[in-house]
């Protein structure tokens, strides 16, 4: 059943209900008659008119999404006004279809205030009745919609991230790997053989990042290792690694790959464009509860690919999972070097 076939089927049965007790209350005060019939259908129906009109200027003006604070207010108001236009339609009905209620208002010459408050009271209460159950309904109906949405935007970032990992190496360093690998088979087959390792590692650990949220620092870096050990071969002198990293930050858990995607943009844009090459410097430290990374490389900023994929990616997996908590930027150090600073909570 439609969201729309429930509703109707809720308007019209829980209506019909309160018709058959309105039906069985006046003829326990005035007797049955057919007018009693009339009468309820009557009242009924704008019943199902007006509650419909209320529901429809809920949806136009926004009610539903306005804090609870400003929406009871709201709701009441409403509610009153819905039922002082249901008592202006009752009474004339009643005066026309009720023998025994016109018989009273003649003898008395008009209709008694009380009986018209208690009308209104009456009224109201079924109707905040409706209204209440109405909101409920809506505040589950959108709880579980919430839900839905927040399970298909985390299937999202997952698929987001598993895409943007597998994607993360770039193509020409397996090949120069490759190419650098071959070329030790016969020249230093032990070195050669450390390498395979280092790049089925390396892959291995690609291929698998995106089934992890998260893996320690000290994991994180023997994967960067890995890779520069091999970049090294190609380099040679022309790499110069440094690492500062205390102690108590090698815990610390960060999304996989991270430092990897920096250190890789780090040998695309800096080392590998100057002749002479340059270094890479890999820090990381505890600062309360953050964790400060720096990547600094020989580099021009103006050079560098900074809009590019890999720190385009870091930047947006940095905001999926930790929101406004953590930060990414990338600046020009000095003339001749680059910073990429990554600063996030520690979980």
């Amino acid at each position: 059943m439609s969201r729309k076939q429930l509703y109707w089927t809720c308007q019209v049965v829980g209506w019909t209900a309160y018709m058959i007790s309105d039906i069985w209350r006046y003829s326990a005060f005035y007797g049955y008659n057919h007018g009693l019939i009339i009468n309820s259908s009557i009242v009924i129906l704008f019943g199902i008119f007006i509650t419909h009109v209320y529901r429809l200027l809920l949806k136009k003006l926004s009610w539903l999404d306005l804090p609870l604070g400003e929406l009871l207010p709201r709701i009441f108001l409403s509610v009153t006004v819905m039922g002082i236009i249901m008592v202006l339609v009752n009474l004339p009905v009643d005066y026309l279809t009720i023998p025994r209620f016109r018989e009273q208002v003649l003898e008395k010459g008009g209709i008694p205030v009380n009986f018209v408050l208690m009308g209104l009271l009456s009224w109201c209460k079924h109707i905040l009745m409706w209204s209440l159950l109405y909101h409920v309904f809506q505040y589950f109906e959108r709880s579980k919609n919430n839900e839905v949405e927040r399970l298909k935007l985390e299937a999202s970032v997952k698929d987001f991230e598993a895409k943007m990992l597998r994607a993360q190496l770039n193509p020409h360093f397996m090949f120069n790997s490759l190419n650098s690998i071959r070329a030790l088979v016969l020249e230093n087959p032990e070195k050669a053989q450390v390498s395979v390792t280092r790049l089925s590692n390396l892959l291995r650990n690609c291929l698998v990042a995106d089934r992890q949220r998260t893996v320690t620092l000290s994991e994180e870096l023997k994967t960067v290792q890995d890779y520069l050990s091999l970049e090294k071969i190609r380099y040679e002198d022309r790499l110069n690694v440094q690492t500062h990293v205390t102690p108590d930050s090698l815990s610390v858990q960060i999304p996989p790959m991270m430092v990897q995607t920096l250190v890789e943009n780090a040998v695309k844009h800096g080392i590998s464009k100057p002749l002479k090459g340059g270094f890479i410097s890999i820090e990381a430290g505890r600062e309360g509860n953050f964790l400060n990374l720096a990547i600094r490389n020989t580099g021009v900023l103006g050079n560098t690919d900074s809009g590019g994929f890999g720190l385009l990616n870091t930047a947006q997996r940095l905001s999926l999972i930790y929101g406004s908590a953590a930060s990414f930027r990338i600046s020009q150090e000095s003339p001749e070097v680059v910073r990429a600073e990554v600063k996030l909570p520690v979980l």
